[in-house]
């Protein structure tokens, strides 16, 4: 198991920004990198430390070409919830990863189709200006900047409206937290694009896992970044009391988004041949539920 103590935080930026190698196309169609993994998990450190870490084990946000782009940092802010709660994504993790897109001169955009109040979430939940602060726009969403994409591979589902600002962006950033989820049994990357998804959630509880993938196979993002900090264990997706919260102080990062939420699920404690959903997410071939040779783990202390 590695060990990384200290980042250059100066040096990684300016790779990143200095950087050519741009990935203007979905994960599952680059060419592999020789020097860098796929599949990062880190553990320990600061917020910023392990997102730091994790990025540079991917071979940097050069990979991205950020300069000028219009970037979406999606995270879930779903919830009126305090993040001592576990129902959001970790607002220290979310304005981390605002600063390293912004400070490579990208324009970064925050939002989510929330569950409860939006104004009341974006507040208790600290995302809304732990975000503002880094430098991201933060918006709410409209009901009316939606667009019905097709869904040719559907097979439940043929069209679904999408959150126009995210269709637009030049790189999408998916930000999901950890959590136990009563229908989908663990909350992660796949479940967090409902954020950007119209229409009543309750709309495709039933045949659940053939209608999310139906949904998400033509929106999937360029990077998932898996807050796995504090980790919600029972009661989720909402949640509600502490003492349901295990402090895990883990970041789970790569280009795969089945991978990443196979990693998640057993870091759960839960065999992710077991939710459905991303059974039927690699039957379809948008990821791998194995775990990658490429696989890195790295403990910051």
């Amino acid at each position: 198991m590695n060990e990384i103590k200290n980042y250059n935080r100066r040096k990684f930026l300016k790779s990143a920004v200095l950087g050519t190698a741009a990935l203007s196309v979905p994960w599952y169609l680059r060419a592999d990198e020789t020097t860098a993994s796929s599949l990062v998990l880190v553990r320990g450190g600061t917020s910023a430390e392990a997102l730091e870490a994790a990025l540079a084990e991917l071979g940097g946000i050069s990979r991205f070409s950020p300069k000028g782009k219009k970037v979406v940092v999606k995270p879930n802010i779903g919830w009126d919830r305090t993040p001592a709660q576990g129902a959001n994504t970790d607002p220290e993790l979310v304005a981390a990863a605002v600063r390293t897109f912004v400070d490579a001169d990208a324009k970064v955009h925050i939002f989510d189709f929330t569950c409860n109040a939006a104004r009341r979430c974006y507040r208790r939940s600290g995302i809304g200006q732990a975000a503002e602060e880094a430098g991201a726009k933060v918006s709410f969403v409209h009901e009316k900047r939606f667009n019905s994409v097709e869904l040719p591979g559907g097979m439940v589902l043929k069209k679904w409206p999408i959150y126009r600002d995210y269709l637009n962006a030049d790189l999408r950033i998916n930000m999901p937290v950890l959590k136990h989820h009563s229908l989908a049994g663990v909350s992660m990357g796949l479940k967090n694009l409902m954020g950007v998804m119209g229409e009543p959630r309750s709309t495709i509880h039933k045949q659940f896992d053939q209608k999310l993938i139906d949904i998400v196979s033509p929106i999937l993002p360029e990077l998932t970044i898996l807050d796995a900090r504090r980790v919600l264990r029972r009661n989720g997706p909402q949640g509600g009391n502490p003492d349901d919260v295990e402090i895990m102080n883990t970041v789970i990062v790569g280009f795969d988004p089945v991978a990443v939420d196979a990693e998640g699920a057993r870091l759960f404690g839960s065999d992710p041949l077991s939710l459905g959903y991303l059974v039927e997410a690699e039957n379809r071939g948008l990821g791998k539920i194995q775990r990658p040779a490429d696989f890195r783990e790295i403990t910051i202390g």
